[in-house]
């Protein structure tokens, strides 16, 4: 074909702009109908006019609720794997449990003030906590210690195939956490929103903080990848964990994977697991889901050792 004959081919039309507008992209002019601009500028406010995925008020009602579901999960999911998370260290603890500083901090603003005022019942009351919660700030140092432990594993704090997971609260959660960070690891957080206002512990990786709506989807966010769960010293939410992890594992709905219980004073004294497997409620089987551990060290190396067992070694 000779040149003069060629078809002349247009150039590419921008992606976004026209030279021409089309007709829907002016509004009816006041000068046609002197109330159509009153009733666009109605239109254009109205709730159902709102693009569904950004309509907070819709995805907010109760036939939204599938919807939301699928985004509390999905969210997570998207954002661990780009970030290369295969595997978790899932750690629970007390929320209450402070470091040894504050601790120590706390009994003595207790004492003074008890010395000021001797008979206030309250205050007895107070500084018999404190010192509670000062003897168990050793399980503080032990989670810290631990979160360190998990981060320098694989080959280092830049190996994010596994990575330590909390519920990204305060105490033995911000405790885990902080150790990872004290390595240069990174780290997981799954908060969930509650009626009050709450805060994650700053030592959770920024871009691996969640917050949940729901409680079973973090709970199988908890799950989903772990490779042990370590249990310290807690109250309802860490019995609720525990005990939820230990009944699928022993119904077999979720893989075997290394429980440890770090302090085995205060899960002896809370739970009689012995009394369990003598009164026929528990096999003797089910009693072995889970072992004691007095330190870090321990823990982790009982974690690993667990595996090497099974035969799934955590880092092939």
């Amino acid at each position: 074909m000779s040149e003069e004959h060629k078809p002349q081919i247009p150039a590419p039309p921008h992606p976004l702009h026209r030279h021409q507008k089309l007709p829907w992209q002016t509004p009816k002019p006041r000068s046609e109908d002197i109330d159509a601009p009153a009733r666009i500028e109605a239109l254009l406010k109205s709730p159902s006019y709102r693009q569904a995925d950004q309509d907070v008020d819709f995805l907010s009602r109760d036939e939204s609720r599938g919807v939301r579901l699928q985004l509390d999960y999905g969210k997570p999911e998207l954002l661990m794997s780009q970030h290369g998370v295969q595997q978790t260290i899932v750690v629970f603890g007390s929320t209450r449990i402070p470091e040894p500083a504050a601790a120590k901090r706390r009994v003595k603003e207790l004492d003074a003030a008890l010395s000021a005022s001797p008979g206030d019942k309250a205050l007895q009351r107070q500084l018999a906590q404190a010192k509670g919660m000062q003897r168990k700030s050793v399980y503080y140092q032990m989670a810290r210690d631990f979160g360190r432990l998990v981060g320098d594993s694989g080959s280092g704090p830049e190996d994010d195939r596994l990575l330590l997971m909390t519920g990204g609260g305060p105490g033995i959660m911000e405790a885990a956490n902080r150790g990872a960070f004290d390595a240069g690891a990174k780290s997981i957080g799954l908060n969930i929103t509650l009626p009050h206002e709450q805060f994650p512990n700053p030592y959770i990786t920024p871009e691996l903080c969640f917050r949940f709506h729901y409680f079973a989807l973090r709970k199988m966010h908890f799950l989903k990848r772990a490779k042990a769960l370590v249990a310290f010293p807690g109250g309802y939410g860490t019995l609720d964990e525990l005990f939820e992890t230990l009944t699928l594992i022993q119904t077999r709905k979720l893989s075997p994977l290394p429980v440890v219980l770090a302090g085995e004073r205060y899960w002896r004294k809370l739970i009689d697991f012995d009394y369990l497997v003598e009164e026929g409620t528990i096999d003797a089987e089910d009693r072995d889901l889970f072992w004691f551990a007095e330190s870090a060290q321990d823990i982790w190396e009982g974690i690993l050792r667990w595996h090497e067992a099974n035969g799934t070694p955590l880092f092939g």
